[in-house]
């Protein structure tokens, strides 16, 4: 089974959040009930990645949680959330209870990474992930309640 990153993204909406460990599990039951399939972990671990770097997937450090918690993998702003087949049966299957988040807060953590993003394409002078980060500025402030303005004016101003 190799799911994309909109699939990556359903699953993890179907419980609010997964560890990436809880993902794995997921997909790899989804892949056992389609037909015995088995889950290619490096194209898995490699789709997480993807998922994160393009903000399909962002990371949710739980409050409170400890140094020890694992954070949560949670739907981002660029996903169109979709449940791969096989996989709807997958909360009745995982002993995980739904997972309440702070909205506010993911959308600051989110809007801090892009910043990091924003500025390391700048730096870089990547012309194709400046012009993915100024469409993904658009994207989270649609998601959470933060505003991106300078950050977009920034790289703008790096194509100009």
């Amino acid at each position: 089974m190799d799911a994309t990153v909109d699939e990556l993204a359903g699953v993890v909406d179907l419980f609010g959040g997964l560890t990436r460990t809880e993902l794995e599990r997921a997909l790899t039951e989804a892949a056992f009930r389609a037909d015995g399939r088995t889950v290619d972990e490096t194209a898995l671990s490699e789709t997480i990645d993807r998922a994160l770097d393009s903000f399909g997937l962002v990371r949710y450090e739980r409050p409170g949680g400890g140094d020890d918690a694992e954070p949560l993998l949670v739907a981002g702003p660029t996903a169109f959330p979709s449940v791969p087949e096989h996989a709807e049966d997958v909360p009745h299957i995982l002993d995980v209870e739904p997972r309440r988040l702070d909205r506010a807060m993911l959308g600051e953590r989110v809007a801090k990474r892009f910043e990091t993003a924003a500025a390391t394409a700048v730096d870089t002078s990547e012309t194709e992930r400046i012009r993915h980060l100024i469409d993904v500025s658009y994207d989270i402030e649609a998601w959470a309640p933060v505003e991106l303005r300078d950050e977009r004016q920034l790289l703008e101003g790096c194509l100009e």
